[in-house]
């Protein structure tokens, strides 16, 4: 449902807003500039790799080292403007960035759930659909001139530590996840369009970044000590999914050092992994001013000359922030970086420029030129916001289950809590300005009559002054709905979670009121990351747990769809919901990932970690019941070697693990026919999660997600579902040395309560290895 403040606010905003933009006046080529019109890098015709080459080979040092950085300079004289790198496009598109603005025609921009709600769909094609909306109004808002072609979106670092400020970002702790989430994102504002660029993506924060300020450890001094293989199994998996499946434009490396080496002047991650193994097709820039902070505050390097020579070297393209334009030319001429390697930082940035038309003159006449104020907010966009709220909201429990509420039965509703009636909060961190706002509250009046308490100011609830009037209303209604959780003063980038309870006296307020509700009392959570509320799960009051995350612009009427059985809640939980003990003698900055017994180290994620937790990743239930039933799976695999390989040391680990780079891997998949049968009296979509339990060893996980579905089944009909499996890519784990591995002998999958063997044996030229 959306409300009349909104569909008014939209019409509003597609009537008048063509007659106050501005049009965009071409970046470069301008086809009435006699001057660069006929020069070969302005012909479109040409390669794009020769218009590059003919521009820089036309520049200045002082005018290559004025485009190493975010506000690139004009070079009048060869009729190029001015140029924005940093624009934000995280779930919608964000003034975050100085390269986008709101105003003139564009007041506001759909705002999807924050990325870890909309992850908890497990949806690939709504992730897609998600990043052509934000990069249809991304263009539009370029085409306005009120907004750049390069966003430095998604985030796809892991969701590693629960208290991490900044997980709310990402699509949570899960590497295949969070891979497929930066693919298809990717792909959505990239646009399919062969070499040519919808907008530019960036996938960050390039590596083993996930700590922002915690205990007197911030990430501008942090060394993130990371074995190799964690690095290969956990960290970079997100990175080169990015790169080499999404095709993205381009990856930023983070503020941390990785193992004594600041991340944006190791050649090793730069140039070597993502550039050269990965083939990145873009450039990378660096987080907002990290080559200054290796210098300033890491003090990496003696002279700032040295540290602006490093990043060139190590594979580093564009600088965020004026460091390397305040300091490469003298490093120049000292000997210490050659105007080559600036060549070649330019070639990537400007080849970018080129396959997004800023070099093929007037913006108006090419691709994407039609789109304006008439393409930003439209009521199209605002319904896929309501989608991806709905599709994003996990129901924990359901006791009873009270869930849905019948409106016939609850027609009175108290709607308590510092999370009730909130619009900003909703929309979670590097949001820009909403088209318009459905509150909670809001979206609950249109079900029923409301009464509201806010029963603390905020979320921090350091009193309980407010109280009496939640705990009243609670008495008076037919049910009651408690909205808490956390926003951006308590978890936020540079403000990490000192804990995982709710805040201040939160937990107060929810069993008291509970205790006094005359009817079911049903608690709602928005937070990015996850709480303890093992005292609402134990409460015989609380009825039922919904957790909303950020639901983005429409997240009260999502919210309300679903407590009121319009919407079939499907999301499950990307991340594990541990409980407060968990991170007891536990510090962020210890970045192993798995356990270890002589330690007293717990390990992290669902893959290696086995102590109680709240809820599990992947948690998540239903208005329906699914049975799952595997209708066909092969039972044995071969994996073919290369000949040449038998018996090679390097092969196996004791003859039980296959070096994925030994291996055949092109056709080697494992397909899977699943009938998923809905035996409940509600239409539902059932999220089939497939896990693989890898034959024991102590280097491999304990499960790891290989692969998921999202099936929509009819009460009382049944869907099959095909799911193939690469092999190489994702039955494969990592040694201790860093090297990818194929285990063989029996793996287990797991969908739902069915388990499934299948064995893997290797073959060598056509002959079982015995």
């Amino acid at each position: 449902m959306v409300s009349a403040p909104l569909i008014f606010f939209s019409l509003l905003f597609l009537g008048f807003s063509w007659h106050t933009s501005k049009a965009l006046e071409p970046f470069a080529c301008d086809p009435k500039d006699e001057v660069t019109r006929n020069l070969p890098f302005c012909q479109a015709k040409l390669p794009i790799e020769d218009r590059v080459k003919d521009l820089i080979g036309r520049l200045t040092l002082s005018e290559k080292v004025g485009l190493l950085v975010n506000n690139a300079a004009a070079v009048s004289r060869l009729g190029l403007d001015g140029y924005e790198w940093w624009s934000e496009a995280l779930h919608g598109v964000s003034n975050v960035g100085p390269g986008t603005k709101f105003g003139a025609g564009f007041p506001g921009a759909t705002s999807f759930p924050q990325v870890i709600t909309t992850a908890a769909s497990f949806n690939t094609t709504l992730w897609e659909a998600i990043g052509r909306v934000v990069s249809d109004e991304a263009r539009a808002m370029y085409n306005g001139g009120m907004g750049g072609l390069t966003y430095w979106s998604p985030n796809v670092n892991i969701f590693r530590d629960p208290r991490w400020g900044r997980g709310q970002e990402t699509p949570g702790e899960d590497p295949l996840v969070v891979g497929t989430y930066a693919a298809n994102y990717v792909r959505g504002l990239q646009g399919n369009d062969g070499e040519r660029l919808k907008v530019a993506a960036c996938c960050k924060h390039f590596t083993a970044y996930d700590l922002d300020n915690w205990n007197g450890v911030d990430r501008f001094h942090f060394n993130a000590k990371v074995s190799k293989q964690d690095i290969e199994d956990t960290f970079d998996v997100p990175f080169r999914m990015c790169v080499k499946e999404g095709k993205v434009a381009s990856v930023m490396c983070s503020y941390n050092q990785v193992n004594g080496i600041p991340t944006c002047a190791d050649p090793n991650l730069l140039r070597r992994t993502v550039r050269n193994e990965w083939g990145l097709n873009g450039y990378i820039v660096s987080d907002c001013d990290s080559v200054g902070v290796y210098y300033d505050k890491q003090h990496y390097t003696s002279t700032p000359e040295e540290a602006a020579a490093d990043a060139i070297k190590a594979g580093l393209d564009l600088d965020c922030g004026p460091f390397l334009g305040i300091h490469t030319e003298d490093a120049v001429k000292r000997g210490l970086v050659s105007e080559a390697d600036i060549n070649g930082a330019l070639f990537n940035t400007l080849t970018v420029q080129m396959r997004l038309g800023m070099f093929d003159g007037e913006p108006s006449v090419q691709p994407y030129g039609n789109l304006g104020p008439k393409d930003v907010c439209t009521p199209a966009h605002q319904g896929l916001a309501l989608e991806a709220a709905r599709q994003g909201i996990v129901l924990l429990n359901n006791h009873g289950p009270t869930l849905p509420l019948s409106t016939r039965r609850y027609r009175t509703i108290a709607i308590i809590g510092p999370n009730a009636n909130v619009t900003v909060t909703m929309i979670g961190n590097y949001a820009g300005v909403a088209c318009g706002y459905i509150t909670p509250l809001q979206g609950m009046g249109s079900y029923a009559r409301t009464i509201y308490q806010q029963g603390c100011a905020d979320v921090s609830c350091v009193s309980d002054q407010r109280f009496g009037g939640a705990i009243n209303a609670a008495s008076q209604a037919d049910a009651t709905i408690l909205v808490m959780g956390l926003d951006q003063s308590m978890e936020a980038e540079f403000r990490d979670r000192a804990g995982l309870l709710l805040p201040g006296r939160q937990q107060e307020l929810v069993s008291k009121v509970a205790m006094a509700s005359k009817g079911p009392t049903i608690l709602v959570l928005m937070s990015g990351g996850p709480i303890d509320v093992s005292f609402a799960m134990n409460d015989p009051k609380i009825s039922a747990i919904l957790w909303a995350g950020y639901p983005g612009q429409s997240g009260g009427a999502a919210i309300a769809d679903v407590l009121f059985g319009t919407t079939n809640p499907g999301g499950k939980l990307p991340m594990t919901w541990y409980p407060q003990d968990y991170i007891t003698n536990l510090p962020m900055t210890e970045m192993a990932m798995r356990s270890s017994r002589s330690k007293g180290y717990p390990g992290r994620t669902y893959r290696f970690y086995k102590g109680k937790v709240v809820y599990p990743f992947g948690h998540g239930l239903s208005y329906t019941i699914f049975v799952h039933t595997i209708a066909s799976a092969p039972t044995m695999i071969s994996v073919t070697l290369d000949g040449h390989r038998r018996g090679s040391g390097n092969t196996t680990i004791s003859g039980k693990a296959i070096r994925v780079t030994h291996t055949r891997c092109n056709r080697l998949s494992l397909g899977i026919e699943v009938d998923v049968k809905n035996v409940g009296s509600k239409d539902g979509t059932d999220t089939l999660l497939v896990y693989s339990k890898p034959p024991a060893g102590h280097w491999v996980p304990h499960k790891q997600l290989v692969a998921f579905e999202k099936v929509h089944v009819a009460a009382g009909t049944q869907q099959r579902v095909k799911i193939n499996i690469h092999v190489c890519k994702y039955l494969s784990v990592v040694d201790r040395s860093g090297i990818r591995r194929i285990p063989m002998g029996e793996h287990s999958l797991h969908i739902g309560n069915v388990m499934h063997p299948v064995s893997l044996q290797p073959l060598v030229l056509g002959v079982i290895k015995t």
